[in-house]
């Protein structure tokens, strides 16, 4: 999330945009800080330096600025994959860049990852559809990859497509939870290792790499 510079204090007049990310700023902490249930709308349109009635304004309840923050974390993440996969036409550096996108993200910004893989409101259809739209917009991007560059059918590319995320997000979890007992570098490596003697050693490139003089995997 954008960092709101200390001279946007209440009563300031931002342009839409700019307040929105500011109300998103300062509801990130709040709910980080308390959770959802104990988090107050008094609370955030605090820590935002803005009145009630203008948090109410871009957002009618507590639930729609949840939502929005956790669409907002989630485009996040499905950006970062897609970059990590249109970074290079080497598909070992391609799996190495996938599983690091999922370690940076979690390591990034925990309150981030929880919203997303830790919610506790998948009660709420608003909720569950973002966190679905987490799992399936990284897949679908893995997926087309895997499908032109492996030359297997959608049904077969999506399955280790399925696999890959499941692995990354496991995985980088893991590391999180205990305390990094290893580095960043080594943890990816050891995933990115595992996944790539799956998919490039039993799957091989079947079409050259666009670029010229890149290797195919």
């Amino acid at each position: 999330m954008t960092e709101i510079a200390p001279a946007q204090q209440r009563g300031v007049r931002l342009p839409r945009t700019e307040r929105r990310v500011q109300l998103l700023a300062a509801a990130q902490r709040v709910f980080s800080e308390n959770g959802y249930h104990a988090a107050a709308m008094d609370e955030i349109a605090e820590q935002a330096g803005v009145s009630k009635p203008v948090l109410y304004q871009h957002f009618p309840g507590k639930l729609d600025l949840y939502t929005a923050l956790l669409e907002s974390h989630v485009d996040e993440l499905v950006g970062t994959v897609r970059d990590a996969l249109a970074s290079t036409t080497d598909n070992k550096q391609r799996v190495q860049a996938a599983v690091g996108a999922f370690f940076d993200f979690v390591n990034g910004d925990a309150g981030a990852y929880r919203m997303i893989f830790e919610s506790d409101l998948r009660g709420e259809p608003a909720v569950q559809a973002a966190v679905d739209r987490a799992t399936s917009a990284c897949v679908d991007a893995i997926t087309d990859t895997i499908t032109a560059d492996a030359g297997l059918d959608e049904d077969k590319a999506r399955l280790l497509a399925v696999g890959l995320v499941g692995l990354s997000q496991v995985s980088a979890r893991f590391w999180l939870a205990h305390h990094r007992t290893m580095s960043r570098e080594d943890a990816v490596s050891l995933t990115a290792t595992l996944a790539w003697r799956g998919i490039g050693a039993g799957f091989p490139l079947q079409h050259p790499p666009q670029e010229p003089g890149a290797p195919g995997h």
